[in-house]
């Protein structure tokens, strides 16, 4: 029996903005701390209104219109909190970038995205922004203004940038915030998730959209007044982008921001500031719970940890039940297209289920299907397919669009699995060409092109590996041409510092090849190079 699986009805929208939330929210609780940062700083609902509505004004000033792109590269700063609110005031389209990506990856999002204003840390982990961003202008046209946050100095003489501010000064003192005139199924926002074609796709959402991909978890979860988030991904993802700057506006939760990981700051926050749930990778829970055994501490706060984007252990979320006292962890499974499709299982009679699927559907239709596009029966594995009112708008390239979509509106996520008797979804494999680091998502296609630019290099195959700490790794076979010297990890890794792709994009193993293993129509057996290298480091497989 071909089998779709499908809640009742699917919740409606919210239709409204963040904009209008902020304002409402700095009307009726205006001291209220919305959001608390590492650093010990409050950011209140009032002040942050304010703020927006004076940038919003400066924005204008610069003649942004409503649908023009403004793209920032900041880390989990008060300043990403205040650009949104303000974007949205206006109609403008915002574009989060990692803030780890370089001159490559930043350089083709601006150009795709026509970027008008980009706004960059002076200064981040020890890396100069500004200087990146000189080298990329003669190729970016579309550029007109870039803002420098939280420069060490607030005058420059660089034609077209600015000190965050005196953008802010620059605002008509006596005027007030623009009136919102945004409809809720405007493009509210685009985000870059890599693919299996080279190049980031660009993935759009409206407010509407995504607004709804938040409230997902927000009622399966029960979120409330008396929950905290704890937020280590950065505000750049839609995990961060969504349930930190987004959830304490739209909900009476408070959020906590996390400038960067760190399992001991992690420990002091929750314990200073009651934090009770945690939407992150992986890599974080694990460190969170060695620690908090090593340290013989329950955190008895934390009653919820949601984990994604890379492969959990099922004992991971066993022994989160046996060590913190209240918490509650599970898988879940979604991406930056289709958003949050599941919601785990939280109760303490499903752990079992918990640890061993990738969560329960909600407020989705699930199919699953095999090559032809047939719908498959319970139980067995295909192509993951889903269909719901948190999905993507579409790709920016229409062709990209109309490829990750059947003839009945489902997208094709490219993840291989099936669906328990009790909606459950479990991921068996990857149909998509990609590495799961840490939470995100690498496109092997996009490092192998690079690498191939190497001109030792005949053939290359990047693929995941195991990683202790990250879920998985970035591996390579190489084939180099008969005569080359041979090819060692540090010459590889010295010419993709200088190609200027990101470092977390670079091979932290290399494994020289005489060939590389392919099917009968010659297509590289990247499965078999995966299965070694699990092998290899003693995983099981599953």
């Amino acid at each position: 029996m071909e089998v779709t699986y499908r809640p009742d009805a699917f919740a409606g929208y919210r239709n409204t903005t963040i904009s209008v939330i902020a304002r409402e929210r700095a009307e009726q609780h205006p001291d209220r701390a919305a959001i608390l940062l590492d650093s010990g700083e409050e950011i209140t609902f009032a002040a942050i209104y304010a703020e927006a509505a004076r940038l919003s004004l400066a924005l204008g000033q610069l003649g942004l219109r409503r649908g023009d792109v403004v793209s920032f590269q900041l880390p989990n700063w008060r300043e990403p909190v205040a650009i949104n609110i303000a974007c949205s005031m206006l109609g403008l389209v915002i574009n989060p970038v990692i803030p780890i990506y370089r001159d490559r990856e930043l350089g083709f999002i601006l150009r795709d995205t026509r970027a008008r204003v980009l706004f960059v840390p002076e200064n981040f982990r020890g890396f100069d922004y500004p200087a990146m961003v000189a080298a990329l202008r003669a190729d970016l046209p579309d550029l007109e203004h870039v803002v420098v946050v939280r420069p060490g100095a607030e005058d420059t003489d660089t034609p077209g940038t600015q000190s965050y501010a005196a953008l802010l000064a620059s605002a008509p003192a006596e005027e007030a915030a623009p009136e919102e005139s945004v409809s809720p199924d405007d493009v509210k926002i685009v985000m870059y998730t890599s693919g299996t074609t080279g190049n980031p796709k660009a993935v759009r959402h409206s407010h509407n959209t995504l607004t709804r991909a938040l409230d997902n978890g927000v009622d399966a979860w029960r979120l409330g007044r008396d929950d905290v988030m704890l937020m280590p991904s950065p505000v750049t993802h839609i995990t961060g982008f969504c349930n930190g700057m987004e959830l304490p506006f739209f909900t009476d939760a408070r959020a906590v921001f996390m400038e960067r990981w760190n399992v001991d700051d992690a420990i002091g926050l929750i314990e200073r500031t009651g934090a009770s749930v945690c939407i992150s990778a992986t890599p974080f829970l694990n460190e969170l719970v060695t620690a908090a055994h090593e340290r013989g501490l329950g955190l008895p706060s934390m009653r919820l940890f949601a984990c994604g984007g890379a492969s959990v252990p099922p004992q991971l979320i066993r022994e989160t039940h046996r060590v913190l006292d209240n918490c509650r962890a599970f898988r879940v499974y979604g991406s930056t297209e289709a958003p949050l499709v599941t919601t785990g299982f939280q109760r303490p009679e499903e752990e079992e289920l918990a640890a061993g699927t990738d969560g329960h559907i909600y407020n989705y239709e699930v199919r699953v299907l095999d090559e032809s596009g047939r719908v498959l029966e319970r139980d067995a594995d295909g192509e993951i397919a889903v269909r719901g009112p948190t999905l993507m708008l579409g790709y920016g390239d229409a062709a990209q669009t109309e490829s990750a979509f059947d003839a009945d509106g489902f997208f094709l996520t490219g993840d291989i699995g099936h669906v328990t008797a009790q909606g459950a979804i479990v991921i068996t494999d990857r149909k998509k060409d990609i590495i799961i680091r840490g939470g995100e998502n690498l496109s092997a296609r996009e490092i192998e092109e690079v690498i191939l630019d190497h001109p030792a290099i005949v053939e290359a195959a990047v693929v995941a590996m195991p990683h202790e700490r990250l879920g998985e790794g970035v591996a390579v076979y190489v084939v180099c041409r008969d005569g080359s010297e041979p090819m060692t990890l540090e010459t590889l890794v010295a010419f993709l510092a200088d190609s200027g792709l990101a470092k977390q994009k670079w091979p932290q193993r290399l494994e020289p090849a005489p060939e590389l293993p392919k099917t009968a129509s010659g297509k590289v057996r990247k499965d078999v190079l995966r299965r070694q290298l699990r092998e290899q480091a003693g995983v099981q497989p599953g």
